[in-house]
């Protein structure tokens, strides 16, 4: 596992995009993720639409620290992908396994919030880590925003959850507690996550709303699974 780093990069300021909203009122609350197949969209599916990379990103990302930058940022049509590893990210409220004691990175922020101005809850919110703003890439610049939704396959498996944080500018690869218990990753903070294998496709100009209602992912997010299977 990386040496994560302990200042959290800061939001990216850029106007939120509208395309691909889903009402909040489709959404009524938060949820916890009850199986890692999540809709009708196959993983043999996506992947198969992920097999060659047109790099959008002007350099290659780390997958921890000390490693060789091998992972571009692919472009698709609706969509950016990267393939990597997973890092346990438990940021953002304190919960039961993921708190100072659990976690010796834990930062009790995430860099996008709740409805109600809190921060995330790790623990229970599926969500994906982006790079922070670099000269290597700019999230904001391929419509990835917070809350933005992404498809998330490990091991024939796929779940949705939501770009809910910012990390290291130079590193890849990192999701909530909450992501990788779903997947069947090993979701301690300190000695879980996986190695490779696991492949990130964000969904352009996307947002669940509100943030934490992982429902209103899973709804959107099996929409625009099909629309990036049909466009690509």
């Amino acid at each position: 596992m990386r040496i994560r780093v302990l200042t959290l990069a800061a939001a990216g300021g850029a106007a939120l995009l509208t395309a691909g909203v889903l009402p909040a009122h489709a959404a009524p609350g938060p949820t916890t993720p009850k199986s890692a197949q999540e809709g009708s969209v196959g993983a043999a599916d996506l992947l198969a639409k992920v097999t060659s990379c047109q790099q959008i990103s002007s350099g290659k990302y780390k997958t921890d620290d000390g490693t060789s930058a091998t992972v571009p940022v692919c472009g698709k049509n609706g969509a950016v992908f990267w393939k990597a590893d997973m890092d346990i990210d438990c940021d953002g409220q304190r919960t039961t396994n993921c708190n100072e004691t659990r976690d010796p990175w834990f930062q009790n922020d995430t860099a996008f919030h709740q409805s109600d101005g809190r921060p995330l809850k790790a623990e229970s919110l599926p969500f994906v880590v982006v790079p922070g703003t670099s000269t290597i890439w700019n999230y904001t610049s391929s419509g990835i925003k917070g809350g933005g939704v992404v498809a998330v396959v490990y091991n024939n498996r796929v779940e949705y959850a939501v770009v809910g944080d910012t990390g290291p500018s130079t590193i890849i690869g990192e999701a909530s507690y909450a992501t990788a218990k779903a997947l069947g990753i090993d979701p301690d903070p300190a000695t879980g996550g996986a190695d490779s294998g696991v492949t990130y496709i964000l969904f352009k100009n996307s947002q669940a709303s509100p943030i934490e209602s992982h429902s209103a992912a899973v709804t959107l997010g099996e929409q625009l699974a099909k629309q990036f299977l049909q466009s690509n």
